[in-house]
């Protein structure tokens, strides 16, 4: 029994734990149940308050609104009675209106009525004093105002060309005066070397042994030099020096340098000449590009292709006259735009047509025509503007001028010719010009002795005091000067002076 006693108590222990654990569960389910119940209670207190409170919000909003339209509803409506109020007014300042223009289109009525009757009553009059003038004078109203009109339109004639001789008179002086006086200025402002840069065409040798060692075994080296350089090479009885002879420039140039070189190195055969004119050619042909662009720069002229700048580089190798064609395009450029600034012409435009006018002289051609059609065919294929092209073309006046700039561009050309020591001429021609001079004032009557002075620009003329008196002088410098224009060619001008003097001598013993 107590064996069964100890058996059943652990299983009596077991059943009284899991009644109190399921006591306990209830109970704390009880609980959570309640906790759940209140949770639940104020969660609906709390929503019930917003609620009240949204509601309370919305109708407080609703009376704002409410409020607020009730006010611009009253300024609408007091707007409109403004608005109304100033309508009314118009309407009674309109009306006003009216009536004084009614008032003042009866008064026009009545003034325009009254200037009918005073139109027609003048009409009257003015044919009737019409009439009484055709009496007293016997002409009719056509054949008067016909006479007036040609009174007056002769008397407007002679006032008009009055007025224009005056000021073509006016022109003149004034023109001729600013002219010299921009030409002088111009001449002035300028600063270019007198002495004329001439194109070197003898080469000077060491000894003349140096002159077999050109022409080389049955002349095989200078064969080979003239048939790389299109020259003509020249080797006579002149002592230590060979002439080059050659109308391209460039191959003139090629060939010196060539030669020179040749000459220094010592070497002298077919294969060393090539290796040294191809040498020579490549900076020949740079020495021409950096002239172009030299120029170019330094008269700050911009926008040209490589053509025109080697066109233009290639003048640095050309002589016209003993004068640099390069220097002389760079003086002309200069003188045309101070020109050109003086009197108000494009100077830009002036300066690059001044540049480009002799442009055709470094142009390798086969063609016919001048230097000035050539070039200008050159600057119109290159680009240039129709006023450069017209510019280049005419300074020779083989073209009509079309601008002012072309003119310039002539002006400054003859100023660049014919300044002094700007051109040389062989003394054979000098002498000649000179003669010529004084031949022509040698033919006049009363002349005894001539002297033609400062390299031919000036002719001194003494005549005989007995048979050519004052106005006879004069006389005769005029005719002198016109045989001279009409006979000779020369750059510039010739000042003619004749020289009349009286002497009368006595001795004192």
């Amino acid at each position: 029994m107590r064996i069964i006693m100890i058996a059943i108590l652990p299983l009596a222990g077991l059943i009284l734990g899991w009644v109190i654990r399921w006591l306990y569960a209830r109970f704390q389910l009880s609980s959570s149940e309640q906790r759940a119940e209140r949770v639940v209670q104020d969660a609906l207190k709390e929503a019930e308050t917003k609620k009240r409170e949204a509601l309370l919000e919305v109708k407080d909003k609703l009376i704002r609104e409410r409020n607020q339209l009730e006010r611009e509803t009253r300024e609408r409506r007091n707007e409109l009675q403004r608005f109304e109020r100033r309508l009314l007014q118009k309407e009674e300042n309109l009306e006003k209106r009216l009536d004084s223009l009614e008032k003042e289109e009866k008064a026009f009525t009545d003034r325009e009525r009254l200037f009918k009757e005073k139109e027609v009553n003048l009409e009257q009059e003015q044919e009737k004093w019409s009439r009484e003038l055709e009496r007293i004078s016997g002409l009719t109203a056509a054949e008067a105002k016909k006479l007036l009109i040609q009174s007056l339109e002769n008397e407007a004639k002679h006032d008009a060309q009055t007025t224009i001789n005056l000021i073509e008179q006016e022109a003149q002086r004034t023109a001729e005066k600013k002219s010299r006086e921009i030409i002088i200025s111009t001449i002035q402002r300028i600063a270019t070397d007198i002495s004329a840069e001439v194109t070197i065409s003898t080469v000077s040798l060491p000894n003349d042994e140096m002159k077999g060692r050109i022409i080389g075994r049955e002349g095989r080296n200078i064969r080979t030099l003239e048939t790389l350089t299109g020259v003509d090479i020249i080797i006579d009885d002149t002592p230590e020096a060979v002439v080059i002879s050659c109308f391209d420039p460039i191959r003139k140039e090629i060939a010196r340098v060539a030669l020179e070189r040749l000459i220094t190195d010592g070497r002298i055969h077919p294969a060393r000449i090539e290796e040294v004119v191809q040498k020579v050619t490549k900076e020949v042909s740079q020495t021409v590009l950096e002239e172009g662009e030299r120029i170019l720069f330094e008269l700050a002229i911009h926008g040209m292709n490589n053509e025109g700048i080697r066109a233009l580089g290639r003048l640095h190798f050309r002589t016209s006259y003993g004068q640099n064609v390069l220097n002389h395009s760079k003086e002309v450029a200069i003188l045309a735009g101070m020109i050109a600034s003086e009197v108000g012409a494009d100077v830009q435009t002036a300066k690059r047509a001044a540049l480009l006018h002799d442009i055709g002289k470094g142009i390798e051609t086969e063609g016919e025509g001048n230097h000035a059609e050539i070039g200008a065919e050159l600057a119109k294929r290159i680009g240039e503007e129709p006023r450069v092209v017209n510019a280049i073309a005419a300074h020779h006046n083989d073209e009509e001028p079309e601008s002012l700039e072309a003119v310039i561009v002539q002006i400054a050309d003859a100023i660049s010719a014919s300044r002094p020591g700007a051109r040389r001429e062989t003394l054979d021609a000098y002498l000649k010009r000179l003669e010529n001079l004084e031949k022509i004032a040698e033919g006049f009557a009363g002349v005894e002795k001539t002297y033609a002075i400062q390299a031919g620009r000036e002719l001194r003329i003494m005549v005989n005091n007995d048979s050519v008196d004052d106005a006879g002088a004069r006389s005769l410098a005029k005719d002198i000067a016109k045989k001279i224009e009409s006979e000779l060619k020369y750059p510039g001008r010739i000042k003619v002076t004749i020289i009349r003097e009286t002497r009368i001598i006595e001795f004192a013993r």
